[in-house]
């Protein structure tokens, strides 16, 4: 019997190693992985160039407290604001943590200007913004929060595309509003360009901040560094972590300068967050990803996996009733139990994992190669046969 606490309905199947896009079980089997720890693997298991860079930098320093000048920090923090919308760079060890500290940034704003009462935070219903007491509640999915009352005040909600919902639940008391750019537990629903830049104008003539949580759409899955740089806004606050670390736990808060200027020595801290090791990946992550082309390729491999989830689509409108999502981030909404359909594609050792509205979700590689989307393919249609 295990001794792990059963938060998990974990699949009868272990890996005892990964190369790129595969993962080898412990029965000698071999997976295509199109969960990459939840699009966290930006360039597959063991990338060469992250496996040395980790190597190099464990036999030199692991951690530090930032009471002192991480230098591996700074430079990632440089990086990170040299190609971005940002001025300042806050590193925490995961999403939850880089949400909560964008939650406390916005709320610190207002305090720091002289309107205390200026402390709610307007987000999605059923959106996911992590496990925390304050990001669940934030979230507002009734799974999530079940069990763990009383609620957490200070967050307020509406429902997606509601826009007349959206701003009645705007008060004097709103400091920010905050969405995923792209939901990810949700069911892979984008927020159209369209509604971000009302997002936008609607923050600026209101006062008040926008959070646009990236932690799961960010750092090149959707194509674009940020995905929300397709609606060519620019935010106040952005989580992120997943992808930035390309497996190894990293998170942040990126903000500017007029927003980070209510946080002063002592207002937040974190034991391991920014530490040399994570830095260091941080930084190789960002080497491959800013290679020139690089976004452009996976602009490129991504529209070829759409187009070929489109004529699957077609072949099996009746299983496959719509295709979700922008770059690599990609949900198929399907008819079918989305357990059994899930679990019939690991029969036939195609990784992949559920999302809200019967949605599975397809997470490869930012360098995942044609024949691996063509092989997942291959599975798709042959699972697909199965409910005809």
């Amino acid at each position: 019997m295990s001794s792990l606490l059963n938060n998990y309905n974990r699949k009868k199947v272990s890996f005892v190693r990964g190369r790129g896009c595969y993962l080898y079980s412990t029965t000698g089997k071999k997976y295509l992985d199109f969960v990459q720890g939840i699009a966290v693997n930006s360039f597959g298991h063991c990338h060469d160039y992250l496996v040395k860079t980790i190597n190099k930098q464990s036999k030199k320093l692991w951690n530090v407290s930032n009471a002192f000048i991480i230098l591996e920090q700074e430079r990632l923090a440089k990086r990170l604001t040299q190609n971005t919308f940002a001025d300042y760079v806050a590193f925490q060890n995961s999403g939850a943590e880089a949400t909560e500290l964008a939650i406390k940034v916005a709320k610190r704003y207002f305090f720091s200007k002289g309107q205390p009462k200026k402390n709610r935070i307007l987000c999605l219903n059923n959106s996911f913004h992590g496990r925390t007491l304050a990001t669940i509640f934030a979230s507002n999915s009734k799974k999530a929060i079940e069990g763990f009352g009383p609620k957490l005040d200070g967050f307020d909600h509406f429902d997606f595309a509601d826009h007349k919902g959206l701003e009645k639940s705007i008060t004097k008391k709103t400091a920010a509003i905050m969405v995923e750019t792209i939901m990810g537990e949700g069911g892979i629903k984008v927020i159209p360009d369209y509604c971000l830049k009302g997002l936008r104008k609607l923050c600026n003539k209101k006062k008040i901040l926008l959070i646009l949580d990236e932690v799961q759409c960010g750092i090149g899955r959707s194509g674009k560094f940020f995905a929300y740089e397709y609606a060519g806004i620019i935010p106040d606050i952005v989580p992120i972590a997943k992808g930035i670390g390309g497996g190894f736990p990293i998170g942040a808060c990126l903000m500017t300068k007029k927003v980070a200027s209510g946080m002063t020595p002592g207002s937040h801290g974190s034991t391991f967050g920014g530490n040399p090791l994570a830095m260091s990946v941080g930084n190789a992550v960002l080497d491959l990803i800013l290679k020139k082309g690089f976004l452009k390729k996976v602009q490129s491999v991504s529209q070829y996996f759409h187009n070929e989830l489109h004529k699957l689509q077609s072949e099996f409108p009746s299983i496959i009733k719509e295709v979700r999502g922008i770059g690599l981030l990609i949900g198929i909404k399907i008819s079918p139990d989305l357990n059994l359909f899930v679990k019939k594609l690991l029969d036939n050792k195609l990784l992949t994992i559920r999302a809200g509205e019967n949605v599975v979700r397809l997470l490869p590689p930012l360098n995942v190669k044609k024949e691996n989307i063509d092989q997942a393919i291959v599975i798709l249609r042959k699972v697909c046969k199965t409910f005809k």
